[in-house]
């Protein structure tokens, strides 16, 4: 009799999201906040493997799996019993997460991972990518987790649960960086301030993105800004030094915060410059988390 086979792993990418612009339209009864943003994802992030088991189980290993925090809360366990609840004799399995993004960075790493896992074991149980269970899993799972489902740019609304049709964007050369500093979103929020969403609901400036080349999109995300990063700045001065330190960067076209901080992104007009600010960075922040990528495309 042949010995048995071993399932074989599966690996999913888990790449940073990256919110190319943020705004907060206002607050909600309920104490979430109403934003609108363009949402892209990078050539680098995390990394998940998926085997199928009997059981639901989780490893997780790499630079930063220390700071992910306890394996029992990792939100790739919850996004899948999140899809078991819905999915009667769901099949499951175990993960090994290479975690290698900052955790609490505004670069999405929790939810990226768990839509990782969610399309992981959508593939192993044969669900279709549009079905509504895995889209209600996801926004179970947090509010992150549903634009992350599919990794093209969308214009993301509502706490995240509003998504536009995928969106034709050009790729763009990035530098991403994290001066080695955890940002609580909430306490961001709280800094901000924002007001009731209906009293800024009628100020609302449609980003909406109509197309064209690199050099529209980078003016097209000059003119909308990150609305929490005064707010992230006032709590984490970190965050100043980092824009800063983009900023004089040759080539550099446009630097911005993203998300709710401390990572920030800049722009430039090809890979080759991309990756000299890097080299050039690494040199005066050797403790900074430094990658260069490519945003969208």
């Amino acid at each position: 009799m042949p010995a048995a086979v071993a399932p074989t792993a599966r690996v999913e990418p888990a790449p940073a999201k990256v919110n190319l612009t943020l705004r907060v339209l206002g607050r909600r009864r309920d104490g979430y906040h109403e934003l609108e943003s363009l949402v892209v994802f990078a050539a680098v992030g995390d990394a998940l493997a998926f085997t199928p088991g009997r059981s639901l189980g989780l490893t997780v290993r790499g630079p930063t799996a220390v700071a992910a925090g306890e394996v029992a809360d990792n939100l790739v366990l919850k996004a899948v019993r999140a899809l078991a609840e819905r999915t009667e004799g769901l099949r499951l399995g175990s993960f090994v997460l290479s975690k290698r993004l900052p955790v609490a960075a505004g670069l999405g790493g929790g939810s990226t991972d768990a839509a990782a896992a969610l399309r992981l074991v959508a593939r192993h149980n044969r669900i279709a990518p549009d079905d509504a269970r895995l889209m209600a899993a996801a926004r179970a799972t947090g509010a992150d987790v549903p634009v992350c489902l599919d990794l093209r740019p969308r214009l993301m609304r509502g706490i995240g649960e509003l998504l536009s049709q995928s969106l034709m964007l050009p790729a763009l050369p990035a530098l991403l960086i994290n001066p080695r500093a955890s940002v609580a979103t909430r306490d961001v929020f709280a800094a901000l301030r924002a007001p009731p969403v209906d009293e800024r609901a009628a100020a609302s400036v449609d980003a909406g993105w109509s197309g064209g080349d690199r050099q529209d999109l980078i003016d097209f995300v000059a003119r909308h800004g990150n609305d929490l990063e005064p707010p992230a700045i006032s709590l984490h001065p970190a965050i100043a030094q980092a824009l800063a330190a983009l900023r004089v960067l040759d080539g550099c076209r446009l630097a911005r915060m993203s998300g709710s901080g401390a990572s920030c992104y800049a722009l430039f007009d090809s890979n080759r410059a991309a990756a000299a600010a890097a080299r050039a960075l690494r040199v005066a922040r050797p403790t900074w988390w430094i990658r260069p990528t490519v945003l969208g495309g």
